[in-house]
C-alpha cells in the first residue's frame, strides 16, 4: 500500500515536491519512504554507522508511530538517512517514555538521484501476529539551509504533533 505524507500547514519546502510511503507486514514492518524533488537541496548526512542514536528528529528524519489495536501504549521508532535509528515505548499520548529494548536494530537502505530519494526501513518488532496495528507515519525534512519541514499522514490543528491519536490514520 503507497500512502502521501502531507506538508504541514505551517511549514515551508521549496525543495520536495512530495513524499510517498510504501507500507507492508510481513515478519517485519517494511517501510519505504520515497522523497521527490530537488534532492541536491537537501540536507542528507552521509551513511555512518547503524547505531542507536537520540534527538534525530532535529536534522532529516523518518518516523514510524506504532500502536496495537486495541490500547493506547505506542511505540516510536525513527529512521535517518545516516542509518541511525532510535526506537521509544510510551504507555499512552507522551506519557512513560522510554527507550524500546525489545526492538532489533533496523535494516535500513538508501538509494538517491537527483529528483528521488528512497530510505528503505525493515522493522522487528516482535509482539503478537494477526493484531492489527494503527501507524502515524512522518517526515522531518531538513533543507541545505537548515530549515525544516514536517510532513505526515494527518496533521492535527495547531503545531506539528506526531504523537497525537489522530495523526495514527493507517490500519495494518
Amino acid at each position: 500500500m503507497r500512502l502521501p505524507l502531507q506538508l504541514h500547514p505551517q511549514s515551508r519546502c521549496s525543495a520536495v515536491i512530495r513524499i510517498e510511503v510504501d507500507i507492508a507486514r510481513h515478519a517485519a514492518l517494511l517501510l519505504s519512504f520515497h522523497v521527490t524533488g530537488n534532492i541536491g537541496d537537501l540536507r542528507l548526512p552521509p551513511i555512518a554507522v547503524a547505531e542507536r542514536a537520540d534527538e534525530l528528529w532535529r536534522h532529516s528524519c523518518f518516523e514510524a508511530f506504532i500502536r496495537p489495536v486495541p490500547g493506547e501504549a505506542y511505540y516510536e521508532v525513527n529512521v535517518a538517512p545516516s542509518s541511525q535509528w532510535a526506537a521509544y515505548r510510551f504507555d499512552a499520548y507522551r506519557n512513560g517514555m522510554r527507550t524500546a529494548t525489545g526492538i532489533a536494530a533496523p535494516r535500513i537502505e538508501v538509494t538517491s538521484a537527483p529528483e528521488r530519494y528512497t530510505l528503505h526501513a525493515a522493522l522487528e518488532l516482535g509482539g503478537p501476529t494477526g493484531v492489527p496495528w494503527r501507524l502515524g507515519l512522518a517526515a522531518i525534512i531538513e533543507e541545505a539551509d537548515g530549515r525544516l519541514s514536517y510532513w505526515a499522514l494527518a496533521h492535527p490543528a495547531g503545531k506539528p504533533d506526531f504523537h497525537r491519536a489522530d495523526c495514527f490514520t493507517c490500519e495494518i
